[in-house]
C-alpha cells in the first residue's frame, strides 16, 4: 500500500514539474511564429470534417484544434498546463473558432471509453512520460472505426537533435520516463498501438525555419520561449562553465543545421482503431 501511495506521489510531482516547464517562456510564439503549418497538416492529414467530434491531446495553444474547429468540427482541446489552455481561448477567439478547452492529463483523460471521432496529437502526446500508458488512453477514448493522427518530432531531425544535444545539461529523467521524440520512429508507434489499430500510414515531413540569421539568433530565441530548453538553462545556472558549453552546444547544432534555412523533420501517423 505504501509503495503504490508513493507511485502516486510521485506521479502528480512529475505531473506538476512537467506543468510548470511548459508554462515557462512563451510556446504560443513557437507554435503561432516556427510551426504554425503543422497544426493544418495534421488535420488535413485525419481528414477532419464537419460534423465530427475531434479530441486534441496535449494540445497547447491550439495548433491542431483551431484548424480543427475551423473545419467544422465540434473540438475538444485538453493540456495538462492551464496558462497554454488561456492562449488557447485567445487564439482562437480571435480567429472565431470554437474549442471546449479542458485541463486534463494525457495518461488518464478525463472522456469515455469511444468518445470521439478524431483523437490527434500535434508535438504533444510525445511529452508525456510513459509512452505506452498514453497510447492506450487515446485508443480507449477514440471510437471503433475512428481515426487517430499523431505528428511528432523525429530523434534525426532537428529538434530531436535538439534534445540530445541538451539531455547532458538537463536534469536526469525519472524513473521509467522515455524520451520524447521516440514517437518520432514509425516502429515505436506501431509498437504503441499494436494491433487494436488498422490502416496505419506513416509519411516523414518536413518543416522549413527561415528565422534565424545565426546561430545566436535560434539559442536566444529558445532560451526565452521554449520551456525544455529554459528549464534546461536553469539546471546547469549556477555553472558558468556548463552554461557556456550548453551555448556552444546548441550554437554548433544550429551551425550544422543551417541557421537561416533549417529543415526540421517530424513524422505523421495516421490509423483506424479497429472495430
Amino acid at each position: 500500500m505504501t509503495e503504490a501511495i508513493d507511485a502516486v506521489e510521485a506521479d502528480r510531482a512529475l505531473k506538476t514539474k512537467h506543468r510548470k516547464m511548459w508554462a515557462l517562456g512563451d510556446y504560443t510564439a513557437v507554435a503561432t511564429q516556427l510551426i504554425p503549418d503543422l497544426g493544418p497538416d495534421l488535420v488535413q492529414a485525419c481528414g477532419i470534417r464537419s460534423g465530427q467530434r475531434v479530441l486534441d491531446i496535449a494540445a497547447g495553444s491550439g495548433n491542431a484544434a483551431i484548424p480543427a474547429a475551423l473545419a467544422g468540427a465540434g473540438v475538444v482541446a485538453c493540456d495538462l498546463t492551464p496558462e497554454l489552455l488561456d492562449a488557447g481561448r485567445k487564439l482562437a477567439a480571435e480567429r472565431g473558432a470554437e474549442v471546449e478547452w479542458r485541463e486534463a492529463d494525457a495518461e488518464a483523460l478525463p472522456f469515455t471509453d469511444g468518445e470521439f471521432d478524431t483523437v490527434m496529437s500535434c508535438v504533444g502526446i510525445m511529452f508525456a512520460p510513459h509512452h505506452q500508458v498514453s497510447a492506450d488512453e487515446l485508443i480507449r477514448v477514440c471510437r471503433p472505426g475512428g481515426t487517430i493522427g499523431l505528428l511528432n518530432w523525429t530523434p534525426e531531425g532537428f529538434i530531436g537533435q535538439m534534445f540530445a544535444t541538451m539531455k547532458p545539461f538537463a536534469p536526469a529523467p525519472p524513473p521509467g520516463a522515455q524520451p520524447p521524440p521516440l514517437w518520432g520512429r514509425e516502429e515505436h508507434v506501431r509498437g504503441l498501438l499494436g494491433d487494436r489499430v488498422t490502416d496505419v500510414e506513416a509519411h516523414r515531413r518536413t518543416v522549413r525555419i527561415g528565422r534565424f540569421g545565426k546561430p545566436a539568433d535560434f539559442r536566444e530565441y529558445f532560451k526565452a520561449n521554449y520551456g525544455p530548453t529554459i528549464a534546461t538553462y536553469r539546471n546547469v545556472a549556477d555553472d558558468s562553465g556548463r552554461v557556456a558549453a550548453l551555448d556552444a552546444a546548441l550554437d554548433g547544432l544550429a551551425e550544422r543545421a543551417g541557421e537561416g534555412g533549417m529543415e526540421w523533420e517530424y513524422l505523421v501517423v495516421t490509423a483506424r482503431r479497429r472495430d
